[in-house]
Order: C-alpha cells, then sequence, then structure tokens
C-alpha cells in the first residue's frame, strides 16, 4: 500500500516544492488537479510536461496522476442532453489521459460533480447512457496509454449522479474496459446506508485508487472517522495502490495537514 497526497492544498506552492516536501514528509506520490497547473492544462508543451515528471522522479516520489479533471472548466458536461458538449467533454477528457501518461502517472479520478448531475429534463437512465457514450472513447484512450480512469461515487449532498459505490461499478462495467475502475473515497462512503469497511469489502477488488478523508472535509485523523477498520479492510482484500490525502478545509496550513495525516493513517495501519 502506497501513500500520497493531493497538491491543491498547497496554494501558491510550486509543483517542485510540493514533490520536494511530500517527499520530506514521507509520501510516495502526489495527485495533481489539472486546474493548479495551468487555465489551459491539455496545451501544456511536451517539454513542459518531461519537465514535471523529472521534477517528481528528482525528489523521490511519483505522480499519481490527475484529479478535480472537469474542476473550474467551461463548456463541460458529461450528462449534458447536447450531443456535442458530450463530445467535447470526451474529447477533453482523452487529452487529459494524455497528459497524465506523459507526466508518467497512471490514475485518473472523475469527480466532477457539477459537470455530471443531472440537467432539467434529463432521466436517470437517459444520463447513464450518456455517460456510457461520453466515457467508451475515454476508456479505448486509457487503454493504449496505460492509464485507469476511475469513476467517483459521491454524496447527495454533492450531485444527484452516482451516489454509491454499487451505481459506480455498474456504470464502470457498461464502460466495459479493463482501464475502467472506481476510486473509494472515505468522505463519500461515509455517506452510504453501510460502514465504510463493507463497502470497501464490497469493492476493493474494483478500486484503481482511495482518498483518504473526513466527512468534516478536512485530513486523515482531524475528524470522527476511525480508519483503523478501513485499512483492515483494504489489507484484507490486498489492496496494492494508493491511499491518498484529499483535504477540502485547509486549515491549519498543508505541512500540517500532510504530516499529521501521514502519521495518523500510518499508526492505523
Amino acid at each position: 500500500m502506497l501513500f500520497g497526497i493531493c497538491n491543491e492544498m498547497f496554494e501558491g506552492w510550486s509543483l517542485e516544492d510540493v514533490f520536494q516536501k511530500a517527499a520530506e514528509i514521507g509520501y510516495d506520490g502526489v495527485e495533481i488537479a489539472p486546474f493548479t497547473l495551468s487555465g489551459h492544462p491539455v496545451e501544456m508543451r511536451p517539454s513542459c510536461r518531461e519537465q514535471i515528471r523529472a521534477l517528481a522522479e528528482a525528489a523521490g516520489v511519483s505522480v499519481i496522476g490527475l484529479h478535480w479533471l472537469l474542476a473550474k472548466t467551461e463548456g463541460y458536461h458529461l450528462t449534458s442532453p447536447d450531443e456535442s458538449v458530450r463530445a467535447q467533454t470526451s474529447g477533453y477528457l482523452k487529452d487529459l489521459v494524455d497528459l497524465t501518461a506523459d507526466f508518467g502517472g497512471n490514475t485518473m479520478v472523475f469527480g466532477s460533480p457539477q459537470q455530471r448531475s443531472l440537467l432539467p429534463g434529463v432521466t436517470a437512465d437517459a444520463a447513464h447512457r450518456f455517460a456510457v457514450e461520453a466515457l467508451k472513447p475515454v476508456a479505448a484512450r486509457a487503454e493504449q496509454r496505460g492509464v485507469t480512469f476511475c469513476i467517483e461515487p459521491l454524496g447527495p449532498e454533492e450531485t444527484d449522479f452516482i451516489n454509491t459505490a454499487d451505481e459506480a461499478w455498474a456504470l464502470a462495467q457498461e464502460i466495459g474496459s479493463p482501464n475502467v475502475k472506481i476510486i473509494l473515497d472515505v468522505k463519500a462512503m461515509s455517506t452510504e446506508s453501510q460502514p465504510v469497511a463493507e463497502t470497501i469489502r464490497r469493492h476493493a477488488a474494483h478500486a484503481g485508487h482511495v482518498h483518504a478523508n473526513d466527512p468534516n472535509r478536512r485530513g486523515p485523523g482531524f475528524g470522527d472517522v476511525d480508519f483503523r477498520p478501513v485499512f483492515e479492510a483494504l489489507r484484507e482484500a490486498d489492496y496494492q495502490g494508493y491511499v491518498s490525502v484529499e483535504v477540502f478545509d485547509f486549515r491549519p496550513d498543508p505541512v500540517t495537514i500532510a504530516r499529521k495525516s501521514l502519521e495518523y493513517m500510518r499508526g492505523a495501519l
């Protein structure tokens, strides 16, 4: 099992500094939100992509991949009834597959609640059909580039489309690619009717990634969730991937969050 951390909480930091600090604290990898790179990350030149990959290698960490894929973008929506919007969304996600691979990463996390929630007049069945249609070409590109595309179930307070791990896995199965899996996010799993550990036991074999956080939007150990059963379930399933710290409340500061989260996770493990 490997430990990672997401870069967006290091507001104002260069990626080089994030890589170095993550390695110093003891993380194995860094997960990148595209909007922290630029307003148009897929337009990044090949030399810049190679530089980011080299900076991570020099620091001694891996680029895990990308998450928050459609955050702070305009014009994209996975379940739009407009075929051209879905095609543009699919094309952009394919470009992000290439960006992930060029960075040396192999994981993408699709959450993006605002760009997948049901629009007026769109039924849940239609949205499901639209999502499969849009993501099949993305899956094909992911297979070509050796990237795993993870569908993220999110709680009902964030979206009305794909709220449970069961629903995420059903969508992944319909897409029908070995490179499409799901992500298990502790904050999101906490909204399900069953205990988090039970959701993990049901779906660890389908998971390409894990996010460690608390329903209070802070890091592991900063809230009420006991992560010991979480790690017990992951170890029972022989999960070998990343457990990556993702927070939405950046208090008190990124270094404290990173250090204490890793200390807590190691203790729970």
